[in-house]
C-alpha cells in the first residue's frame, strides 16, 4: 500500500475538497481518500504508488492545480498490529 500527499492550489471550502475527492475516485483505483482546504493538500491511500501525471490526469477538468505529489509506503495500523 502507498500514502500519496498532493498539495493542491485551489480548494477554498468542504464542496471543494468534494470535488477534489470526486474527482480522484472517478479515475483512479484508490482505497481512501481525504482533503483538507485549509492545508491545502489530499492524502491518497492505495495499492498502487501514482505519477504526478496520473494525479494531473484526475484533476485536469477539476480546475484545481496539483503543486507537489509525495509517494511513501503505508502500513495499515489495526486495533491489534504488533
Amino acid at each position: 500500500m502507498f500514502k500519496t500527499t498532493i498539495r493542491i492550489d485551489g480548494m477554498m471550502c468542504s464542496m471543494c475538497e468534494a470535488h477534489v475527492n470526486d474527482a480522484i475516485r472517478k479515475r483512479l483505483d484508490v482505497k481512501k481518500v481525504r482533503s483538507s482546504h485549509k492545508k491545502g493538500e489530499t492524502v491518497v491511500t492505495s495499492e498502487k504508488e501514482f505519477t504526478r501525471d496520473l494525479i494531473e490526469f484526475a484533476l485536469k477538468d477539476s480546475g484545481y492545480k496539483v503543486l507537489e505529489v509525495q509517494s511513501e509506503p503505508y502500513q495499515k495500523h489495526g486495533f491489534f498490529h504488533i
